[in-house]
């Protein structure tokens, strides 16, 4: 979804587009949900989808007719044996696509509302699509944190565009590359920060945001509270100290890369340090970090780290790793774990 965005985005800052397609119903079932939007370019390619691939290419080629007036809500069937549509493509359901044209006041003032999302700021809204007798309009708002009430009309649509999720990875090792990069396509917000200079350097992460040379008492930039979090400095006292900044703030997502009683260890002398109790930290912590997918390697842990986030992002159970506090009191208990060196590597 968020990828896809960027390429509407492109193509439009390119001068490219032509036309806009928005699904802005669904009768049935549908692979896509209301809000998906396919941008058709001038040349006649498109970039976006609205469907699982059945629809793209027949509104491609008759976009630019159909809106030769202006807007227009277009009904496709996508079930199959329906005798009175014309267009059966077996998907279960019919859906309802606004078409407008490229270049108007409307859609130009929507297009500004998803590049601003780009950069964190989320918008509502309200179109009045077009039908016999009511005219094509559309108000864009900045979030306010009150969203307004819109009328119970079938011809006013309602859509709320929401940033894209922004992933704060602390560590530049070269590990953090694949899961700077698996983020980035899937359009999220990057940001790489390490206190170690030599590591953090953009070209290093040419697919980050930012990335910023900092310690937890230099931070140039503002953490919001719905971003989300990874500790993989693979230093333990540079780990316990983000922790420490971290663990407070109650991000809907923080997770710290290390073995499990690396993470242990770290968990006690949290508690100690905030006086928390350990199964407070152990709850707001995700460690050892990412879904137990399987596989070995920085692309592993990248896919197993993404995946749970995603997970979180989603609202959606996932089969978390994360440690109990009787689990972390009985690594920190271990015998064979007494000559633990704090220092010693994350991995």
């Amino acid at each position: 979804m968020w990828r896809e965005r960027r390429d509407l985005i492109e193509m439009w800052r390119a001068g490219r587009a032509a036309a806009l397609a928005t699904l802005v119903a669904i009768d049935g079932s549908s692979y896509r949900r209301p809000g998906a939007r396919l941008m058709i370019a001038t040349d006649g390619g498109f970039a976006g989808s609205i469907s699982g691939g059945c629809l793209e290419t027949e509104i491609a080629r008759k976009a630019r007719w159909l809106v030769r007036d202006g807007a227009t809500v277009e009904r496709y069937s996508t079930a199959l044996d329906e005798n009175d549509i014309p267009f059966g493509l077996g998907c279960g359901g019919t859906v309802h696509v606004l078409l407008e044209p490229a270049g108007t006041p409307e859609f130009e003032s929507l297009m500004l509302a998803l590049e601003g999302t780009l950069q964190g700021q989320a918008a509502d809204v309200y179109t009045t699509l077009p039908s016999e007798g009511r005219a094509f309009s559309r108000i864009v708002l900045p979030q306010t944190g009150m969203p307004l009430q819109h009328p119970a009309d079938p011809l006013a649509h309602h859509e709320h565009l929401a940033s894209p999720p922004r992933l704060l990875i602390f560590g530049a090792g070269n590990d953090a590359q694949p899961l700077v990069n698996m983020a980035a396509l899937l359009g999220w917000r990057v940001v790489v920060i390490d206190g170690r200079a030599q590591w953090a350097r953009p070209e290093r992460f040419p697919a980050a945001e930012r990335v910023v040379v900092a310690s937890p008492t230099s931070l140039s930039f503002a953490i919001a509270p719905d971003d989300f979090a990874v500790v993989m400095t693979h230093s333990f006292d540079q780990d316990r100290d983000w922790l420490q900044a971290l663990l407070p703030l109650h991000l809907p997502y923080l997770g710290l890369l290390g073995a499990r009683h690396r993470s242990a260890r770290l968990a006690g002398d949290l508690a100690t340090l905030l006086q928390w109790p350990l199964d407070t930290v152990c709850a707001s912590l995700r460690a050892p970090v990412g879904l137990d997918l399987g596989g070995d390697g920085a692309e592993a842990i990248a896919l197993s780290v993404i995946a749970e986030i995603q997970a979180c992002a989603a609202n959606k159970s996932s089969l978390s790793r994360r440690m109990s506090a009787d689990a972390a009191l009985q690594e920190i208990a271990r015998p064979d774990r007494a000559a633990f060196i704090p220092s010693s590597c994350a991995i």
